[in-house]
């Protein structure tokens, strides 16, 4: 004798559920996303011409990577302050 099939209220069950599922996950990550945009520090490049140390260097561009990706900044201005960070970096 052979399986059994699943019925079609089985299937329309699983759906839905899996569709809540979805639902909720996407709740959560644009809430997730709102509350990290709202703590987000306004980090700006510092100031100066000096060399930047490797850490600095990796905090700031981590930091307007973050804004990106956020949408607090526009592809240009990441790309100059990026093109900005670059400049001060110490070659040997």
């Amino acid at each position: 004798m052979g399986a059994q099939r699943t019925t079609f209220d089985k299937l329309q069950r699983d759906r839905a559920k899996k569709a809540k599922q979805a639902a909720k996950r996407e709740r959560r990550q644009e809430k997730a996303a709102e509350n990290a945009v709202e703590s987000e520090p306004d980090i700006s490049l510092p100031e100066g011409e000096g060399t930047l140390t490797a850490a600095e260097l990796m905090q700031q561009v981590e930091a307007i990577t973050r804004r990106l990706e956020a949408g607090t900044i526009t592809l240009e201005d990441f790309e100059e302050a990026k093109a900005e960070l670059m400049e001060r970096l110490p070659i040997d």
